[in-house]
């Protein structure tokens, strides 16, 4: 009878608990730590353990920096949100202003008229 070998997408518990014990933490999440299914009866009950607790660890730990994330962009938006209430936005134009009063550019152009008379 043939042995049966995990297939290639799930981790191998015994090499992640050598990972593990070596303190190369990177590595056991590189080789599949949060992927492992606690299936296999030949692991070892020790070495089972340091997985299980290793992947929950982290599985915690990352839960915890997700949460500090979503506050601090949620005390970001409100602090935007405050300063936006304290420093209203001005309001825009209806459209461009003319250049110069109405009796200015009248007089403007009385002045460009004589001045274009002469030579």
């Amino acid at each position: 009878m043939p042995a049966t070998r995990p297939p290639a997408d799930r981790a191998d518990g015994a090499r992640l608990a050598a990972l593990l014990q070596a303190g190369e933490i990177d590595a056991a999440i590189d080789a599949g730590l949060m992927g492992f299914v606690d299936d296999d009866p030949a692991l070892d009950p020790a070495a089972r353990a340091v997985v299980v607790q290793a992947r929950e660890r982290l599985r915690q730990a990352w839960a915890a920096r997700d949460r500090y994330r979503a506050r601090a962009a949620r005390l970001a938006r409100r602090a935007a949100e405050r300063e936006a209430r304290r420093n209203p936005a001005p309001a825009a134009s209806a459209g461009p202003a003319p250049a110069l009063p109405p009796a200015a550019a009248a007089a403007l152009a009385r002045a460009r008229a004589r001045a274009g008379g002469k030579p």
